[in-house]
């Protein structure tokens, strides 16, 4: 019988937008890849399509957002029955509440079947950090304890490997620099952003990329737009969630219908971001952004908040501006230097350009293939 390995998150569509190449590696390394995911619920596009002819098995499972709800209970006995069932040599699951659901049921079945299974964990960004809200906090006894579950902690940021470092991990902890940038696609010929968008020819655009959430904070950006009515500038913010009308609403009520476009989520974000003069990532919370990056490889000067993943990217004066508020004003000010020293914001952007191979395919790929490896011969 060959080797099986199961991943597992929340949602769908986080596997074929961010895990492929981990797909890649372990179909080179002889496994048999499987994803578990709440097939309901797809982010990163609008249906499973992207999942098709991948050789991955699916399996729906009842995956909640919410640790108070009672599918929680449900869909950690439906991964245990799947475990059970399968039998799998490898789990890597990603985010926090499914970090926490595969952990445990692949403990309990260990326990039940003295099976040995390679479990890792990649978080993608602890919710607790250095300035986060109180609430966020709570997360950090669950992350701890169940530690003790994991062979294989990956972090992808300094700042969390600094603290995972100290979790009591069954394993060992483990940093990659993110989920590995894929050289540029080639450019679409046919495609031309003022255009495509009906903005004028002359006019500077900012693009800003990310789920329509609170902490994405594309408000910010929305108010910052109000400063610049009478300039030539516009601002493009790609992405869905469900804070999209609300955005509209306020996009509205301000009178920026000419000023800030709402692209909904774009498939061709490289030949949006090589077509557009700055990049704003508002965002409050991020691990290691691949937004922000697909951003430095384009060559954008950036402008977002002085936080944890963000500096380990962006070093402030070079690459862009780090804030340390992230106020509104913050984004006023950075887009008129930009605007008015278009010298500097291209030096910005080729800083950005040879900064980011640091983080590229060919490095994630070489760590994984280790993190892997080493798993599976620890698990023998």
């Amino acid at each position: 019988m060959g080797k099986k390995a199961l991943l597992v998150t929340r949602v769908s569509g986080f596997v074929p937008q961010f895990e492929m190449n981990n797909v890649k590696i372990l179909q080179e390394m002889g496994y048999e890849v499987h994803y578990a995911a709440n097939y309901n619920t797809v982010v990163y596009g609008g249906d499973n399509s992207r999942l098709a002819d991948t050789g991955i098995h699916r399996h729906s499972i009842h995956f909640c957002r919410s640790p108070f709800s009672l599918a929680v209970w449900r869909s950690y006995k439906e991964l245990v029955q799947l475990m059970l069932e399968e039998k799998f040599d490898l789990v890597h699951c990603h985010m926090p509440m499914t970090g926490i659901l595969a952990r445990k049921a692949a403990e309990k079945v260990r326990k039940m079947t003295g099976r040995r299974t390679a479990v890792l964990y990649t978080a993608h960004g602890f919710h607790f950090f250095k300035g986060a809200p109180f609430g966020n906090w709570l997360y950090y006894m669950p992350e701890r304890h169940y530690a003790r579950y994991t062979d294989k902690l990956i972090l992808i940021n300094q700042e969390d490997y600094e603290r995972g470092s100290h979790f009591p991990v069954r394993g060992s902890v483990e940093f990659v620099p993110g989920v590995g940038m894929k050289p540029l696609p080639e450019r679409d010929p046919s495609f031309h952003l003022r255009e495509a968008y009906g903005i004028p020819q002359d006019h500077k655009v900012v693009v800003s990329v990310g789920e329509l959430t609170e902490a994405k904070n594309q408000v910010t950006l929305i108010r910052a737009m109000d400063r610049f009515r009478s300039e030539k500038l516009t601002c493009i913010i790609c992405g869905t969630g469900p804070l999209r009308d609300l955005l509209e609403q306020k996009i509205k009520e301000m009178y920026l219908q000419e000023k800030v476009i709402l692209a909904g989520y774009c498939t061709n974000i490289p030949d949006i971001l090589r077509q557009a003069d700055f990049f704003a990532f508002p965002s409050q919370r991020e691990g290691l952004s691949v937004a922000l990056m697909e951003a430095m490889q384009a060559g954008l000067p950036i402008m977002a908040a002085d936080i944890r993943g963000n500096h380990d990217l962006i070093e402030d004066g070079k690459g862009g501006f780090l804030f340390t508020e992230n106020l509104l004003e913050d984004y006023v000010q950075a887009m008129q230097y930009f605007m008015k020293y278009p010298e500097e914001a291209e030096r910005m952007g080729e800083w950005n350009k040879k900064q980011v191979v640091n983080f590229s395919l060919e490095v994630v790929e070489k760590r994984m293939r280790e993190i892997y490896s080493a798993a599976e011969g620890e698990k023998d």
